[in-house]
């Protein structure tokens, strides 16, 4: 093989590198903000879950606020608990 044709094939390859390694990148960034998508999005839904219950609760047995801001906490707790293990295991994958 003459030089020219030897800088060409090391050229093409290390293009081929690069092109694969940014294309890694971009799916891993898009993974990331799944990720923190579905944490959000399991975190909001604990809590107005938990606040419509203590809602619907307090409406039965008519004893407004209460039940609410207790199915508020619960939700909340709840929520964070979630997130907490949706991480872990995310992490665990990585």
């Amino acid at each position: 093989m003459t030089i020219p044709e030897d800088f060409k094939t090391r050229l093409k390859i290390a293009k081929s590198k690069i092109k694969k390694e940014l294309e890694n990148d971009e799916e891993k960034r898009g993974s990331f903000m799944g990720s923190a998508f579905k944490l959000g999005t399991e975190l909001v839904s604990a809590v107005a879950v938990g606040t419509i219950i203590g809602f619907i609760l307090d409406s039965w047995f008519d004893t407004k606020p209460w039940l609410i801001i207790i199915f508020f906490f619960l939700g909340a707790v709840a929520g964070m608990l979630n997130v907490i293990k949706a991480a872990n295991r995310m992490q665990k994958k990585d």
